[in-house]
């Protein structure tokens, strides 16, 4: 088996103030699942790691696949979890690749290793758009087979068009899986039309009752607000304002971002505590255009659950990943749904967020902490079969996945929860057939 490599590609759930990025697919059904009394499917109360547990007494464990790691918090390569597997570190953007605080990135590497423990690691750390996009091509040069990438970018378009989910794109066509986090926006995410019946005054109307979109969360407040591009020469902005319930002061009005080519407004500002609320304004004339509000920082009064996908998992051959409490069997309440702006299902799989929280730095949960887990399964499944295709293994992580949520392929959980064991054996099967 010639080597292979896995990006994989993470992004704190915390705001990066200097390069803008802030934390957080759409496939065709895939064919029926097994029977669900397969004996290979766990009880949904056993812990996962003894999936692992047997794949590795069976001798996967990853062997010969290298594992890539881009996150922009850098990495503790001492760390006694990841020592010994890190085979390069670069940098992209300013900062070192190596940190020895316990960050996101060394937490992302760990479940890499626990989930494909003979896996060599390629780490490197980002700070921007343009950064991601070298670190996704350094990897492709690399020859990279997988990428997973639990990073969210948010002020992108929808649909996959944005420069994030387009980098994406090209590593699949290179021939690269590629795999991506969902987002945790369902909690605070909003959007709408710019229409007659949803504008007042050329302000945004968030119900029938209210213009004010109250935030709930800490003193550092960003918020992202984008629109369609074929609206890109209309202007938008989003304010924040602070109330005592009587009187409401402006406190910062959103600029536009220049770090890429999408039509976008942020707000980034250090508050005092107290009440604040969002409102929306625009054109003179309504146009239709879809709005999209979000905050990596703060939940939403008023939300829109549905599209609240973040890019890259917004890209069509993305293998995009939701986030699954499987202790209470039911998706988390903040795990972002499809479908996508251009009518796709949104979410491929989900998988356990909280199954490696308690021996990673600050609990690590969050679509973060599920997409390494896909990231590892996906390792194994090169390593038990290596003529593998991207389309194949993501039918194959999508075919043998367990249904969980509403019936069915759904929005919020897809096909449902990835089956390690089953997924590796159908693989192995595929190879010795």
């Amino acid at each position: 088996m010639r080597n292979r490599t896995v990006g994989l590609f993470a992004v704190v759930a915390v705001v990066l103030l200097t390069s803008s990025i802030a934390m957080i697919a759409v496939t065709a059904p895939a064919s029926p699942r097994p029977d669900a009394t397969d004996s290979d499917s766990p009880s949904m109360g056993a812990g996962t790691t003894d999936q692992f547990a047997r794949l590795h007494a069976a001798g996967i464990t990853g062997s010969n696949v290298s594992v890539g790691v881009v996150d922009p918090t850098g990495f503790d390569t001492d760390a006694p979890a990841i020592t010994g597997q890190v085979a390069e570190t670069r940098e992209f953007g300013g900062g070192s690749a190596h940190d020895n605080s316990e960050t996101h990135g060394t937490a992302t590497a760990a479940v890499v290793t626990r989930t494909a423990p003979d896996a060599d690691l390629y780490l490197a750390r980002i700070d921007s758009v343009d950064s991601y996009r070298r670190a996704v091509e350094w990897l492709v040069r690399t020859g990279v087979d997988v990428i997973v990438a639990p990073v969210s970018f948010y002020g992108q378009p929808g649909d996959g068009t944005g420069p994030v989910a387009r980098s994406a794109t090209r590593a699949t066509d290179a021939g690269s899986v590629f795999v991506a986090p969902a987002g945790n926006s369902a909690q605070s995410h909003w959007t709408g039309r710019y229409t007659a019946d949803a504008v007042e005054n050329r302000t945004v109307s968030f119900t029938n009752e209210s213009r004010r979109n109250y935030v709930r969360g800490g003193t550092e407040i960003t918020v992202w607000l984008s629109w369609e591009r074929a609206h890109a020469d209309e202007e938008y902005t989003v304010e924040l304002y602070r109330t005592n319930g009587t009187v409401s002061r402006l406190v910062a009005r959103s600029q536009p971002y220049r770090g890429d080519d999408v039509p976008n407004e942020r707000i980034v500002a250090n508050v005092r505590p107290g009440d604040y609320y969002l409102v929306v304004r625009g054109p003179a004339a309504p146009t239709d255009t879809r709005l999209r509000l979000v905050s990596p920082t703060h939940d939403l009064q008023h939300t829109t659950t549905r599209s609240s996908i973040v890019a890259p998992g917004t890209a069509r051959e993305t293998i995009t990943v939701g986030a699954y409490n499987s202790r209470v069997d039911q998706l988390e309440p903040f795990s972002s749904r499809g479908p996508t702006v251009d009518g796709q299902t949104g979410v491929d799989v989900v998988a356990p967020n909280r199954e490696f929280a308690a021996a990673t730095p600050d609990g690590f949960v969050g679509s973060s902490a599920a997409v390494p887990y896909v990231g590892g399964t996906a390792a194994l499944l090169l390593e038990a079969n290596g003529s593998l295709s991207p389309r194949e293994t993501e039918r194959l992580l999508e075919r043998t996945a367990s249904d969980v949520g509403p019936p069915g392929l759904d929005n919020g959980t897809g096909h449902g929860t990835v089956e390690p064991v089953r997924a590796v054996r159908t693989a192995r099967n595929r190879s010795d057939g």
